[in-house]
């Protein structure tokens, strides 16, 4: 039997600090975004992506714009990994449902409920192992996509001249990143920078004094057009998108876990 010991549910939170679980973790983001990060690497996730990390996987959780989820820990599930992977529900939302019902059965009468929750895992169990069985990338997609993130910070980063580097055609590399990440390695490289500045403007309280300091921590090179890429992507100006994460870190403390009905 795959025995799950803990189900509960985040509000609104912005980060989850540094930790790691004696068991499996499995973390369904029910909205928002953000990015899980360990000592080898990082992952970002979306509403409808499910997390899996291993036991004892030092990890933290962070975003931007704020992330609400469902999660459970579960002892000996049978599952290929040695690192956190995401996986994405279909469009049957099968995972969320059976996610939902954990919570649930575990919340309302908490020992009572073995057999259920039993069923509803293995049904997971089944969900994540088909995922895993078809590969989500393409290595040469996921090489420049570790190269961006690796490098990102270094405002003078030639991405056309690493790009040209490979043994590939320019422009089939350009098709083949876009069809599997769903954006161009230029865009990728764009958005990962306004996300790292996104987190950093979210964490200071310094507020509007240390963008320029942070605009170049995050590869831009010229502050203007740091400020107007950010305003584009977010619709607020880097200050003010400061002053707002300031004022909702006030408001709602960070990480704070729940139990309430699953349709909250």
């Amino acid at each position: 039997m795959n025995d799950i010991i803990y189900a509960g549910k985040h509000l609104i939170t912005f980060s989850v600090s540094t930790h790691a679980h004696s068991s499996w973790e499995f973390i369904y983001c029910t909205s928002g975004e953000g990015q899980l990060t360990w000592q080898e690497g990082c992952i970002p996730y979306k509403a409808g992506d499910m997390l899996i990390i291993p036991p004892m996987v030092y990890h933290r959780n962070e975003s931007s714009t704020g992330f609400t989820n469902i999660h459970l820990n579960m002892l000996d599930p049978v599952i290929s990994l040695s690192a956190p992977a995401v996986i994405h529900d279909d469009g049957n939302h099968f995972l969320l449902d059976a996610m939902s019902a954990i919570f649930y059965y575990y919340s309302s009468e908490p020992g009572k409920q073995t057999l259920l929750l039993s069923t509803y895992a293995n049904l997971i169990l089944v969900l994540i192992n088909t995922c895993l069985e078809a590969p989500v990338q393409n290595p040469v997609v996921e090489e420049i996509a570790s190269y961006i993130i690796r490098n990102y910070p270094d405002e003078n980063l030639e991405l056309d001249r690493y790009l040209r580097s490979l043994p590939f055609n320019y422009d089939y590399l350009r098709k083949l990143f876009k069809q599997h990440v769903g954006v161009t390695p230029h865009r990728f490289l764009s958005d990962t920078r306004l996300q790292a500045a996104a987190e950093r403007l979210s964490r200071s309280d310094d507020s509007g004094s240390n963008i320029t300091e942070i605009s170049h921590l995050c590869g831009f090179r010229e502050p203007l057009y740091f400020s107007k890429t950010f305003r584009k992507k977010y619709g607020l100006s880097p200050s003010q998108y400061q002053e707002r994460k300031r004022l909702e870190r006030a408001a709602a403390p960070d990480g704070q876990s729940v139990k309430i009905p699953p349709d909250a």
